[in-house]
Parts: structure tokens; C-alpha cells; sequence
């Protein structure tokens, strides 16, 4: 027998039904682990952190962020809130004057694709020291002695390991960049006083800065070496452009990994 007509349901038994479904759909992601959504329309739907909530992965252990443990790949969400992040310092370096250039792991993802490695969890710039106060945000953390946020929420801060600088995302989310400042020794040699024991912290040539060059990064010409594949093998060593490693390959290697990416 046919059913009975229902009658339309009303407002809110609609706004019940609907938030019922998102809500639904939320958890399936979490229990996934989805954190973008590709939409048949070609929308994104996001799902992982914004700045309002902590970074989808925890501590760092010996170089290595859990999602690298787990087999996994950045997630696109935590890209997202570092990329916004490095376009915001570079900019505010940009506009100070101070020359700065990136760094390790992020030089060599703009090198080979213009964007920040996959697998990294953070953004590294390097700058002169006599440079650091003619930016206004570091300028005000120097003075204070203490954190400043800026007006588009940003969080600037010297860090407790040593001394640089850290710029995260957000209070909430601690998505950052660091930011390195070296200065010159007799001898035409760049150095710095915190070394963190990464295989990348050695010191180099100046003449690796004079001029600076420029690359592409994360959707900008960002500062760089002016020979950026001669910088990074000096860092890493030969043929790093080619064939990368993780940041700890002694916990896991790219190569488990490249078949499933």
C-alpha cells in the first residue's frame, strides 16, 4: 500500500536534518583522517586545523612529525596555514629591508617545486642579524621581551631553543617559521649562535649572499642564494635536489613511501 503523504517538514525539523548530516559527515572525515575534500563541482571542503585550533599533528620527535611515522604526507590543511604564513614574514621582510634568504628544507622545496616540500612541517628563513630591528614585529618582540601578535593574527616570538625567531600561524595553532639570523666571521664565513645539530646547520660562504638571488616560493619570488643548488649540496650534500630525505631517514626513508604517494 502506498504511504500516507507526509506533510513538508517545517524550518527547523529541516535545520535538524541538515546539521544531523554534516555532523555525520565531519566524523567520517575524522575517522579517516580526510582533511580537504574535492567537491564533483571542483569546491574544497576543509577539515583539518584553521587558526582557531591546534595543528593536526603534536610534537616533533628526533625531526620527524607523526603523520611521517604513520606513512603520511603533510596534511594539505597544515600546507595551507604554513604557505599563508611564509607569504605573511616575507612580505613584512620584504617591506623592512632586511635581507633574508630561505633556508634548508625550504630552499630545496622551492628549488624542486616552487612550493614547500610535501613531507615538511615547518619553514626556515635565514637573515643577517645587524637586519633583524628593521623588521617592526621583530623590533617589538626584541623591546617587549615578550610575544607580539599582529593584526592579522600572527604570532611572532623569540624561541625557547635558542637564538632565532618563530612566527606561527596563530596563538591557537603553532604552524610556524623560524627565523635564523647569521652574521659574518673574519674570513667571509656566515654563522650563527644556536646550532640545533640538523644535518643543514653548517656554516657557509658569504659570497653565497652577495648578491642574493631570488626563486619562486609558495606563490611569491621569495630571497635566496645565489646559487641555490651549490647552497644545498653544501648543506645536505651532492645530488640532494634530485633525491631528498626525510628529515630523519635513520626513523623513516622517502623511498618506503614513494609508492603509495
Amino acid at each position: 500500500f502506498p504511504h500516507a503523504p507526509r506533510p513538508p517538514p517545517s524550518p527547523h525539523q529541516q535545520w535538524k536534518a541538515q546539521t544531523s548530516q554534516e555532523r555525520q559527515h565531519r566524523a567520517l572525515m575524522d575517522t579517516f583522517g580526510l582533511k580537504l575534500e574535492e567537491l564533483p563541482d571542483g569546491a574544497r571542503r576543509w577539515h583539518g586545523c584553521d587558526k582557531d585550533t591546534p595543528r593536526c599533528f603534536g610534537t616533533v620527535h628526533a625531526g620527524t612529525p607523526q603523520y611521517l611515522a604513520a606513512g603520511r604526507w603533510t596534511p594539505p590543511c597544515c600546507l595551507r596555514a604554513l604557505r599563508e604564513t611564509a607569504r605573511h614574514v616575507l612580505a613584512e621582510l620584504e617591506a623592512s629591508g632586511a635581507r633574508y634568504w630561505l633556508e634548508g628544507g625550504s630552499l630545496l622545496g622551492a628549488v624542486r617545486l616552487g612550493d614547500i616540500i610535501p613531507w615538511d612541517y615547518d619553514v626556515d628563513v635565514g637573515l643577517y642579524r645587524d637586519d633583524v630591528p628593521k623588521c617592526r614585529w621583530l623590533r617589538a618582540v626584541l623591546s617587549g621581551g615578550r610575544p607580539v601578535e599582529d593584526p592579522r593574527g600572527f604570532f611572532w616570538e623569540k624561541a625557547a631553543e635558542g637564538d632565532f625567531f618563530r612566527v606561527h600561524f596563530s596563538r591557537a595553532n603553532r604552524l610556524h617559521v623560524d627565523l635564523w639570523p647569521f652574521y659574518p666571521r673574519p674570513g667571509g664565513v656566515m654563522t650563527k649562535d644556536t646550532w640545533l645539530g640538523h644535518r643543514q646547520d653548517v656554516e657557509f660562504p658569504e659570497r653565497f649572499l652577495v648578491p642574493l638571488g631570488s626563486v619562486e616560493f609558495v606563490g611569491v619570488a621569495a630571497k635566496a642564494p645565489n646559487d641555490p643548488r651549490a647552497f644545498l649540496e653544501l648543506k645536505f650534500g651532492p645530488g640532494v635536489v634530485e633525491s631528498p630525505e626525510y628529515p630523519n631517514p635513520e626513523v623513516r626513508r622517502l623511498a618506503q613511501d614513494l609508492g603509495n604517494k
